[in-house]
């Protein structure tokens, strides 16, 4: 007989949580996607490669309507070296790695954030990092934060799901 470890029902309580607040239409207050966040396990490089659909949660950050006004579609992880950060929609609909508004493209590394090592994008032309966990096996929760973002935030959280 199986009987849940305390860190599962912690995980499953997150991945509901998650669930919930996608679903909201009104602003999710980063507080509880950091609670989230520190429920969720930590990825592998390995383990995110391919093309994956991107959403934001509203937290009044000021790089969710930006992404929103772009055209953001996703990120495609091709290799540990060949990460592209943003994928945009043309207006023709073909998606496209947006090199001029990320400054380049970008690198997978594992990476230590708040006490843990997981997978981690890091931009080539600018100071950001988009720190990655797994809410389950097709779905991602992203936190970006680098330069310019203070220790503590506030940080711009996001949905990865694989496309």
């Amino acid at each position: 007989m199986h009987s849940d470890t305390p860190r599962d029902t912690d995980i499953d309580k997150a991945r509901i949580r998650f669930a919930e607040l996608r679903g909201r239409d009104t602003t999710v207050p980063a507080a509880e996607l950091d609670e989230i966040w520190a429920a969720l396990p930590t990825v592998r490089v390995e383990e995110i490669l391919g093309t994956w659909r991107g959403s934001g949660f509203d937290t009044g950050h000021p790089v969710h309507r930006r992404l929103l006004a772009s055209g953001w579609y996703g990120k495609t992880f091709l290799a540990a070296d060949d990460a592209k950060p943003l994928i945009m929609r043309g207006e023709d609909g073909v998606l496209y790695s947006d090199t001029e508004q990320g400054k380049g493209e970008a690198g997978l590394w594992m990476v230590e954030f708040r006490g843990e090592v997981t997978a981690t994008m890091i931009y080539d032309g600018r100071p950001v990092l988009d720190h990655f966990k797994a809410v389950d096996d097709r779905t991602l929760m992203g936190i970006m934060n680098g330069k310019g973002f203070g220790a503590n935030g506030p940080f711009y959280y996001f949905v990865l799901e694989r496309a």
